[in-house]
C-alpha cells in the first residue's frame, strides 16, 4: 500500500513516477490527490487552471484496479494532464475561454483527446488561455488574466499561458497547448519549459477550436525533453477528419520519438543563428534594455551549443522579414474556421463569431483586437476567389522552400533565434506580439522547440527556440535534449514549492 501522503510531484516526470508506481510507492489515486491539493493550493495565484475533471478520481481508481492485474496500461498510465481549453471534452466544457460558452459541454473528444485516454492519461482538467486564442496575454472572460509562475505580477505569454503556468508550478506533471503563431513556444520560454511545436500534418486538430485553420497544431508542452517526446508519441498519429495528418504519417519513427534522445547528439551538428531575429522590430516601443537583456541570454545558450559540441553559424540569413510578416493569413481565417467550429457543437447556443461578440461579454482587449483587425468584416465566402489571400498563401509556400533550401546548402541541422525578444511585461500592459518571433515556424510548417535558455538578472526566464527541417522532429528533440543535459537550465519556481 502506498503513502502517497509522502509523495513529492514536483518536478517529477513520467518515467519518475511511473518507477514509483512500480516500486509501489504511489498510485495514480495519490498522483491526482496530490496534484489536486497544490491547484487548490496555488492557482488562486495563477488563475491557470478553468475546470476540474470531477471524474479524475474515478478514472484513476480504475487505472489503478488494472495496474494491479497488468502493469501500465500505456505510455501515460495514470500520468495527470491539463489540457488547453479550445479542445473538445465530452466529460467537461469546452469554452475557448469565453464566458459565452461556460457549460457547453462537447458531444464528442477532440482526436487527441482520444488518443490521450488510450494512452493512459488523467485529464485533470482544462487550462485558461487567451479567449478565442486570439493574442499572447492570457486573458480570458471566463478565468481572468494567467500570470506567470517566476512573477505573478507579469504575463505568461499566449495563447497557452495557463497550461504554461500551470506545468511550471508543478500543478500537472503535461499539458497541452496549441499553436497559430506562437501559443506552445512562448508561454513556455516565459515559464521556464519545454515547448514543441510539431511539423503540420504530424497531429490531429479535429476538435480544437480554431484560429487559423491552415497553421493550427496541437503541441506538447513540458518540463523536460524527454516528456514532450513522450507527449508527441502519443498525439501523433492519421485522422481520417483531418486529411492534412496523412502526409505526416510515414514521417513517425516506429520506434518512438523518445527513442531518439542522446545526450551526445550535438556532437558534429550544426546550428545557423537567425540574428535578423534577434533584437527589437523596427519602429517597436518596447524597452531596448529589456530586449538586451534576453539577447544576453540567447548568447550564453548558443556557447553552450558550441561547448556541446556544435557548430555555430553565426550570423545566417533568412528569408526577408518583410515578405515574412507579409504572409500573415490569420485575418482571413478565424472568422471562417471559428464559425464552422461553433456551428457544429449542437449543444452551443450561438452559431458564429459575431454572435459570440453580440454577448458582450469577451474580455475588452480581446474584443478590441477583433475590432482593430475587422475580423468581423471579412468576406468568408469569397475567399477562394480573394487574390490578396491567395497571395499570401503562395508566400507562404515560398518562405517554406526557400527556408528549406537554405538549411540544405548551408547543412544546417536547425536554425536558432529567440521566441521573444522580449521577457514576459507586468500587468496590465500587453505583451508587444511585434516582438515574438513565431512566425517562421507558422508560416513554413517546420516543427520548432523551445527551450529554457536561462533567466535574466531580474530572474526572468528566458527561452531559445529551434527550427529544424519539415518532419525531422526526431533530430530536433536530439538536438534539444543534448542541450537540455549539458545545461540543466529549468528550475522549479520558488513560490510554488512543496506542500507541507
Amino acid at each position: 500500500m502506498s503513502d502517497g501522503t509522502k509523495l513529492d510531484v514536483c518536478e517529477a516526470t513520467v518515467s519518475e513516477l511511473h518507477n514509483a508506481m512500480s516500486a509501489g510507492d504511489c498510485t495514480a489515486g495519490d498522483l491526482v490527490n496530490r496534484y489536486l491539493a497544490r491547484i487548490d493550493r496555488y492557482d488562486s495565484e495563477l488563475n491557470a487552471v478553468l475546470t476540474l475533471n470531477p471524474d479524475a478520481r474515478e478514472r484513476a481508481a480504475a487505472l489503478d484496479e488494472a495496474f494491479e492485474t497488468d502493469g501500465l496500461t500505456g505510455p501515460l498510465h495514470g500520468i495527470p494532464l491539463l489540457l488547453k481549453d479550445n479542445h473538445d471534452t465530452r466529460d467537461m466544457p469546452t469554452t475557448a475561454g469565453s464566458a459565452a460558452l461556460a457549460g457547453c459541454t462537447p458531444e464528442e473528444d477532440a482526436f487527441v483527446v482520444t488518443q490521450l485516454r488510450e494512452a493512459g492519461a488523467i485529464l485533470l482538467g482544462k487550462a485558461n488561455l487567451q479567449e478565442l486564442s486570439f493574442g499572447v496575454d492570457s486573458i480570458s472572460s471566463i478565468g481572468g488574466a494567467v500570470r506567470n509562475a517566476y512573477d505573478t505580477d507579469r504575463r505568461p505569454s499566449g495563447s497557452s499561458g495557463g497550461t504554461a503556468a500551470a506545468v511550471a508550478a508543478n500543478l500537472a506533471t503535461l499539458g497541452t497547448g496549441s499553436d497559430t503563431c506562437s501559443s506552445v513556444r512562448s508561454p513556455p520560454a516565459f515559464n521556464d519549459l519545454v515547448g514543441l511545436r510539431p511539423s503540420r500534418g504530424l497531429v490531429s486538430s479535429t476538435g480544437i477550436a480554431p484560429l487559423c485553420a491552415t497553421q493550427d497544431t496541437v503541441g506538447p508542452i513540458a518540463r523536460t525533453v524527454e516528456d514532450a517526446a513522450r507527449l508527441l508519441d502519443v498525439l501523433v498519429g492519421y485522422d481520417p477528419e483531418d486529411p492534412v495528418t496523412a502526409t505526416g504519417v510515414d514521417a513517425v519513427p516506429q520506434d518512438g520519438y523518445r527513442s531518439h534522445l542522446d545526450p551526445t547528439g550535438l556532437e558534429g551538428a550544426r546550428i545557423g543563428v537567425a540574428r535578423e531575429l534577434f533584437g527589437l522590430s523596427p519602429g517597436s516601443e518596447a524597452d531596448q534594455a529589456a530586449a538586451a537583456a534576453v539577447t544576453a541570454v540567447v548568447d550564453d545558450a548558443i556557447a553552450a551549443f558550441e561547448d556541446a559540441g556544435a557548430t555555430v553559424v553565426d550570423p545566417v540569413e533568412i528569408v526577408d522579414r518583410e515578405f515574412l510578416d507579409s504572409a500573415r493569413v490569420l485575418g482571413f481565417e478565424f472568422k471562417r474556421d471559428i464559425d464552422a467550429y461553433l456551428s457544429g457543437r449542437p449543444e452551443v447556443p450561438y452559431d458564429s463569431l459575431a454572435e459570440l461578440v453580440e454577448t458582450d461579454t469577451i474580455a475588452p482587449s480581446v474584443e478590441q483586437r477583433i475590432h482593430d483587425a475587422d475580423i468581423l468584416g471579412t468576406d468568408v465566402s469569397s475567399l477562394r476567389e480573394n487574390a490578396d489571400y491567395l497571395d499570401k498563401l503562395e508566400r507562404r509556400r515560398e518562405i517554406r522552400i526557400d527556408t528549406q533550401a537554405r538549411m540544405v546548402e548551408q547543412e544546417l541541422d536547425e536554425l536558432l533565434y529567440p521566441p521573444s525578444t522580449v521577457p514576459p511585461v507586468e500587468i496590465p500592459a500587453h505583451q508587444p506580439f511585434e516582438e515574438m518571433r513565431c512566425e517562421l515556424a507558422a508560416h513554413t510548417g517546420m516543427p520548432a522547440i523551445t527551450l529554457p535558455a536561462g533567466f535574466t538578472e531580474d530572474g526572468l526566464p528566458v527561452g531559445v527556440e529551434l527550427l529544424g527541417r519539415k518532419f525531422a522532429e526526431p533530430r530536433l528533440l536530439e538536438l534539444g535534449y543534448a542541450f537540455e543535459q549539458a545545461t540543466e537550465n529549468r528550475h522549479e519556481p520558488s513560490a510554488f514549492g512543496a506542500l507541507d
